[in-house]
């Protein structure tokens, strides 16, 4: 066994025992009514996850509002991790990353005209404030609220990614999860995400055995697709060249600042440019170095056409980053992605998740 193998058994593995039942008892407190779950008015669904990150939540979370922005009227809460505010903040035209965070505003900019979207870090708090604001909501979406259980959910999905299920992960911090699997039967629908384009019959029966749910619970398979480059600064880029045009010669700059960037460097390859990456913790705040160091390397590259590819989510946080140079914003291009889940199944997720709100008896 290595050194750093019987490290982490010795240090991470009793720390992780011991947030596990932590958060074991902090669900019984729930589950035995000592902690009071709060219902509203309005249907509520939560998007969430066991794991700490990287399964999917805002392109789902976009899929569903997408879905029912013409038969709902949404507000949308989220924490706003990593903003700069505290309380309750509602998304304006003026709004930035910083106000609300890169998710939470990259969903107001594209859906703020027909929905509602605030952050707060009190969700119950948060809920009632946009029920007084707009009294018309007449359905809550929470983006990552799966352990907030003072909020009781109409609809509860729990994403869970195909490369890393949660059923062959660990406790904080040995390993990903931030509850015990045993916290799946709190959920009405499982979605396993980015999954490959054809799934073996073999794979689906892996995930339907390891996560074991009960009758009642709907189990779904969703993937990425990955849409034409869109320009960061669309006043200072040309349009977007498509990927198949680039050759050898030709190479991309990914940047990421995301939980799994794995996906997108796969998708990337495909393709005849050469791909460099420079990857940074999830949600990162690119600093004035960052920039910098991003500059020379630009600089360095070889190639006839180079660009800089990323996120929809650190494109958001790049255009209003003052430090970004303006003789890079004309090769700074993002790449959207779009949920499509799998319709082999029978009951379509669209279908199962508006019959599950309807159900709820709030509309």
């Amino acid at each position: 066994m290595s050194k750093n193998k019987l490290l982490s058994n010795l240090v991470l593995l009793p720390v992780s025992k011991l947030y596990g039942f932590v958060v074991g008892v902090r669900n019984l407190l729930f589950d035995w009514h000592i902690l009071k779950e709060r219902t509203f008015p309005v249907p509520v669904v939560v998007v969430g996850n066991l794991v700490a990150g990287g399964t999917g939540k805002t392109p789902h979370t976009e899929y569903i509002i997408d879905l029912l922005k013409y038969k709902y009227r949404i507000g949308m809460l989220s924490r706003g991790y990593k903003r700069l505010t505290k309380g309750f903040v509602l998304a304006t035209r003026r709004s930035s990353p910083k106000d609300i965070g890169d998710e939470p505003y990259q969903i107001y900019q594209k859906f703020g005209r027909e929905i509602t979207v605030a952050v707060c870090e009190d969700r119950c708090a948060g809920i009632e404030e946009m029920l007084r604001i707009d009294p018309k909501i007449n359905l809550i979406v929470l983006d990552d609220a799966f352990q907030h259980r003072y909020v009781k959910p109409s609809v509860a999905i729990v994403l869970t990614e195909f490369n890393r299920p949660v059923f062959f992960d660990k406790m904080l911090p040995y390993g990903r999860l931030r509850e015990s699997t045993k916290s799946l039967m709190r959920a009405d629908i499982v979605v396993v995400t980015k999954c490959p384009d054809q799934i073996k019959p073999v794979e689906n029966r892996i995930f339907v055995n390891g996560l074991n749910l009960f009758p009642y619970q709907k189990l779904y398979f969703s993937k990425y697709n990955y849409k034409q480059l869109e320009p960061v600064f669309p006043d200072e880029a040309p349009q977007a060249p498509y990927l198949s045009w680039l050759n050898r010669e030709d190479t991309i700059l990914l940047l990421t600042g995301i939980a799994n960037p794995g996906p997108m460097v796969r998708y990337l390859r495909q393709f005849k440019a050469k791909v460099k990456v420079r990857q940074f913790p999830d949600h990162h705040i690119f600093t004035r170095r960052d920039i910098d160091m991003l500059r020379r390397q630009f600089v360095e590259l070889n190639g006839e056409t180079k660009l800089i590819v990323t996120t929809e989510k650190d494109a958001v946080r790049l255009a209003c980053n003052p430090y970004f140079p303006q003789s890079l914003k004309p090769y700074l291009y993002y790449l959207p992605i779009e949920v499509e889940f799998d319709k082999t199944q029978g009951e379509t997720f669209d279908v199962a998740l508006q019959k599950a709100i309807l159900s709820s008896g709030k509309q």
